[in-house]
Formats: structure tokens, sequence, C-alpha cells
């Protein structure tokens, strides 16, 4: 199977527009030909990861960590990342990250937090904001129906739980063609005012180009008149963290407790205890200390994340169990995830024989140890 079509399903998984501004995802090393034998999951393609891959006869490693996150000026093995990189070319072997693309969707890491904890009914913590596009348009009444269709098959018209969503409103439009022109309705040179329909639709921006596409092969228009709007309103179903509730409410001891037997913790550090009953929780995995306030406004009364610093569990402000779990921990079972998405993708996928196509990876790359 070419990596190409791999990737189109990668894509699907956890789209890369997604992604933070800051961060390094989809194909870091690979070429988009290659044939490829077997994939292995991991958490961090660290060197280890690498010859895992090369043992198992996989020759695409997708991580969720990007190993090569900022620019390198030089490959020299000097240090992790570069050795990692130096092993996986040597190997001709591919390297696809997905992080905050898989952070920010509605079935990623953060859903997986919360399915792992039992967390029922979540929504999104920090709603992603300069996301959605408005397109405008105008045609005639007997277009508008088969226009509505395909923008609404290209992705167009979905708001929350809804789809297929647009407004059409009734006016008269005017124009007149010049003499290259060649009008739907008159003729060259003539004035004409004619019914038309505007059709308003929201998307996300990321398919403008496939949006764009659909409405300039559906419409009857030599020229589309046509307006694009980057709306202000932040997504409902795209974002960071999550926020729900647990079936049962649960002491702060016992609720920590909880959590350290569910995502196997070496340890978790928190905030001074409320005195609450735990129900309402919050959570972001990996570094989630900018969303502490977001946490607290959610009227949360625990907030789950990592790598928080000393002086930020005084930004609990007694009115929250303030818990750090572990950066690891709190992104566990996200490459379980990745496996089981992919398999019930690609199932023609001829495996080799000593590989079975998909593979957990079994290293465990947490660089954080506990005494």
């Amino acid at each position: 199977m070419k990596l190409t079509h791999i990737l189109t399903i990668l894509e699907e998984m956890a789209p890369l527009s997604y992604a933070e501004d800051f961060d390094n995802v989809g194909l870091l090393v690979g070429n988009n030909n290659q044939e490829i034998s077997g994939i292995l999951v991991c958490h961090d393609a660290l060197e280890a990861v690498i010859d895992e891959a090369v043992a198992k006869k996989c020759n695409l490693v997708v991580c969720f960590h990007p190993i090569l996150f900022s620019g390198i000026k030089k490959i020299t093995g000097k240090n992790y990342v570069e050795r990692a990189l130096i092993k996986a070319i040597k190997n001709d072997i591919a390297i696809y990250a997905v992080h905050t693309a898989l952070d920010n969707h509605p079935n990623g890491v953060n859903k997986i937090f919360c399915d792992s904890l039992g967390i029922l009914d979540s929504k999104i913590l920090i709603p992603k904001e300069n996301f959605i596009q408005k397109l405008v348009t105008y045609t005639i009444p007997e277009n508008a129906e088969k226009l509505r269709n395909a923008l609404f098959e290209a992705g167009a018209g979905k708001i929350g739980n809804y789809e297929d969503c647009s407004f059409s409103s009734k006016g008269i439009g005017t124009y007149m063609g010049n003499e290259n022109s060649n009008p739907e309705i008159g003729e060259r040179l003539e004035f004409v005012e004619t019914q038309e329909i505007k059709i308003e639709v929201t998307f996300e921006k990321h398919l403008q180009a496939k949006i764009l596409k659909a409405l300039f092969t559906n419409h009857v228009y030599e020229e589309v008149a046509h307006e694009i709007y980057p709306l202000e309103n932040a997504h409902q179903n795209i974002g960071l963290g999550r926020v729900g509730e647990l079936k049962n409410a649960l002491s702060e001891t016992d609720f920590l407790q909880f959590v350290k037997d569910k995502l196997v913790c070496g340890g978790i550090r928190h905030s001074t205890f409320t005195g609450k009953t735990i129900k309402k929780v919050a959570v972001l995995g990996g570094s989630g200390s900018f969303a502490i306030k977001n946490a607290i406004h959610s009227g949360a009364d625990a907030y789950l994340t990592a790598d928080l610093k000393y002086h930020q569990f005084y930004e609990a402000e007694n009115q929250l169990l303030l818990a750090d779990i572990g950066h690891f921990e709190s992104e566990r079972f996200t490459k379980n995830y990745i496996v089981d998405f992919l398999k019930e993708k690609i199932t023609n996928f001829a495996p080799n024989s000593l590989s079975s196509g998909i593979i957990l990876s079994e290293e465990n790359t947490n660089p954080v140890k506990y005494f």
C-alpha cells in the first residue's frame, strides 16, 4: 500500500488543519510514493522505537508527539532527535506525527482521556476560534437546490449536531455582460434584472478549496458572485480539553486513587483539598496549565492535566482540585486509539511474514520515572 493512501486515512482521523499553529504535524520523514510494508504506532518516535520498527519490518512509524518539533540546521547524531532521524532515514522508515491535530479532534486525545475515566456527556473545554468561515452566493431558483446539495456534499452546513444547515432568501439580481460574456439569462450588452436566491452556508476553513470547487462546478453562471467571510464564532465540536461528569460523585482522596488506578500513574501532584466531592471533571491531556481558568469557569470540581509548575497550583484558588497526573499518563491510551482507527480503515493491508500490518509499539517512551 502506498504511503499517500495511508496519509489520507491519517488526515481523516486527525485533520492537519486542526493542529495548533506552533505544532509540527503530518509527514516528518518519508516519501509519499513509498510502499508501506507495516505500520508501528507509538507515543514518541525515539531511536528504540525505530529499532523496533526495523525488527518488526514496519517502514512507517505513526507517533503522537512529533520527534522533529523545531527547525534543525545539522543532523550529526549529537542528540536523541538527530539519532532517531538518522536511523529512520538510513532504514527508509517514514515518520508521521498527529499531536495537536488529534488533541483538538472531538474524538481525539481528550475524549479518550474522558472515556478512560468514565466521564459522561463531555464537551469541549476551549472551543477552537478563527476556524469557521461563511460562504454567500447567488443563483437562479432553478439552480438553488442542486447547488446547495453540492455544497453540503463538500462539507458545508455542519453546525454542532446538525448538518445540511443553510439560509436562503429571495431577491432581485442585476447584471449586464460585455461583448465577451455568455450570460445564462439575457443577451450580451443587455441589462438583466432577474429573480435570484441568496444562499448562505458555514464551513470549516480547511474545506475552502473543496467548497469553492463544488460552487464553481455546480453553479450555472459564467461568473459566480460569491463572498467568503471569516467568523468569530468558536467551533462547538473542535478544541482543547473536555469537561463532563462522573457517574458517581467521589471524595477527593477516592477520586485521586481512582485516577491513579485507571491511568496507572506513578504519582499525582495536587493542590490543597477543597473539601468538596468530585462530580464534574475537566481534563486536558499534556501540558494544560494555560487552561486552569477555563476549568474553573466551567464549574468543574477537579481539573486533570500535566506539567504544572509550583506557583500554578495556587491558581486553583480553592475553587477546584487541581491535579498533575503526568504528561505521558494523560495521553496514555491515545496510541491504542490510533491503532484501532487504522485497523478499522485499512482492511486490505498485506502484512509480511514478521509483521501483523498495524502494530502497537511495545516501547514505553515515558521519560519520567518515579522512585
